[in-house]
């Protein structure tokens, strides 16, 4: 699941984006990777929620495309049905996008 909220920080408005994945993903850990983050694979991990599933928000910039995928001990990629549409990459898979518009 993705939610999207505008919110005002520091009296600069952005769209906070909370990232959540299903307790079932059995993991030792995942991390956000996009390219807010210029595609580091350790920087932006996900924590356990009350629920056991993994969440992770972030404030990013209105108006804007994000690139993201999940990774998952390191090395699998994971996929989200729930993002805004997917964007070919150079090595022949799908990076997910979430619209900030």
């Amino acid at each position: 699941m993705i939610r999207k909220m505008t919110i005002e920080h520091e009296g600069v408005r952005v769209v906070r984006v909370t990232f959540h994945l299903p307790a079932s993903i059995h993991a030792d850990k995942i991390y956000l990777v996009g390219d807010f983050n210029d595609w580091h694979y350790t920087s932006h991990p996900m924590l356990r929620s009350h629920d056991g599933g993994w969440v992770l928000a972030l404030e990013l910039q209105p108006a804007r495309r994000y690139q993201f995928r999940y990774l998952c001990d390191g090395n699998s990629w994971m996929n989200d049905g729930d993002a805004d549409g997917y964007e070919g990459n150079e090595f022949g898979t799908s990076n997910f996008v979430v619209d900030t518009h």
